[in-house]
């Protein structure tokens, strides 16, 4: 079943009353640093939970939830509040963002939840998950190695598997991440409309198994301007959306996955995720560790909020070309374009403190 905008807002609206858009900022400073026209920035670390991920895990959530139980809608799902022994289990797995927002959707519904983590996962984003009362479960190996136990212990009847990606192009669950994700996307379009013929004509956008890009690239697509460019930036060590579209189909990308962007480190793209940029005829770039680090400390000093390698890859792309240069040409950049980034988190404390 596909949500309409309305819908999805209401069910987001019964757990955070208060929501509102997060910004979509002007960086000037930025624009002449890269040697662009224009770049417009969407700060979604001012997102509930502290990441664009808020959106999905949790919409998704609810929604299997209601399924479950045979209620009508989620609003009436979260003020029902079922004794948590009669609620099946949340399963996922995650980087960290996502499986905060799973367990932030239990949370909410008084539901169990657990999340599988691979050892990568810093130990700050592992409290966070914990604190929300997640079960979790450490797996050996990378953030793949974490996807294939979680289905595992779904397909064992052990809970309702609340997954970002998958091989099924049809897959409801991930399509319902991707619809909380289109709220952010329609929230840019309705932004975007106020700059009418300064419209963007390339969005820069970090991808992980792929579906914020997607999502992104199916929902603003047709408010940008001149080619409408979409560039996918991944980190060099974990390129499976880049490795997809040049085979034409999901391929595992192996090795350790290690990046310092670390919500990015995935082997294999979602099936769903890969249909949607196939049609929009995205571009992939990948990026090194130090422009990845890079990235961050140049957003910043150009007015940009603070993030993370992860929140700032989008901008490691288009700093990896300047106009001139032969990516830059590839893609269509010059002094003239208009680029749209995302910063898709906050900082993360890395400390004792949760």
């Amino acid at each position: 079943m596909t949500d309409t905008r309305d819908d999805t807002l209401t069910a987001l609206l019964a757990v955070w009353p208060s929501h509102a858009p997060t910004p979509l900022v002007d960086l000037p400073q930025l624009a002449t640093h890269c040697g662009v026209a224009k770049v417009v920035l969407k700060n979604e670390a001012l997102r509930p939970l502290g990441s664009f991920k808020a959106f999905g895990g949790v919409y998704a959530g609810l929604r299997a939830l209601v399924r479950a139980t045979g209620l009508p809608d989620i609003a009436t799902l979260v003020s029902a509040r079922r004794p948590r022994e009669t609620l099946p289990t949340l399963i996922c797995a995650s980087d960290g963002n996502h499986g905060l927002a799973v367990a932030a959707a239990a949370q909410f519904a008084g539901a169990p939840a657990r999340v599988y983590l691979h050892g990568g996962v810093p130990p700050a984003r592992v409290r966070r998950i914990a604190a929300r009362g997640a079960e979790i479960v450490q797996v050996g190996g990378t953030y793949d190695d974490a996807v294939v136990e979680a289905a595992h212990a779904a397909s064992q009847g052990e809970g309702l598997l609340i997954a970002d990606t998958a091989a099924d192009e049809d897959d409801p669950v991930v399509a319902d991440v991707m619809a909380g994700y289109g709220l952010m996307a329609q929230e840019i379009v309705d932004q975007l409309r106020v700059m009418g013929d300064e419209r963007p004509t390339h969005l820069f956008v970090q991808a992980g198994v792929g579906g914020l890009a997607a999502a992104l690239a199916e929902g603003i697509s047709g408010q940008m301007a001149g080619d409408r460019r979409v560039v996918v930036v991944e980190p060099t060590n974990a390129a499976c959306v880049a490795a997809a579209l040049r085979a034409g189909r999901a391929v595992h990308v192996p090795g350790d996955l290690k990046s310092s962007a670390e919500m990015l480190s995935c082997g294999l793209a979602s099936v769903p995720a890969l249909t949607i940029l196939f049609r929009h005829g995205a571009s992939a770039l990948t990026v090194g560790e130090e422009a990845l680090t890079d990235a961050v400390t140049t957003l910043a000093a150009c007015g940009g909020p603070a993030t993370t390698p992860s929140g700032a890859a989008g901008l490691a792309g288009l700093l990896a070309t300047l106009p001139g240069s032969p990516p830059a040409r590839e893609l269509g950049i010059d002094r003239s374009s208009r680029v749209l980034l995302v910063a898709t988190e906050g900082p993360i404390p890395r400390g004792d403190d949760p």
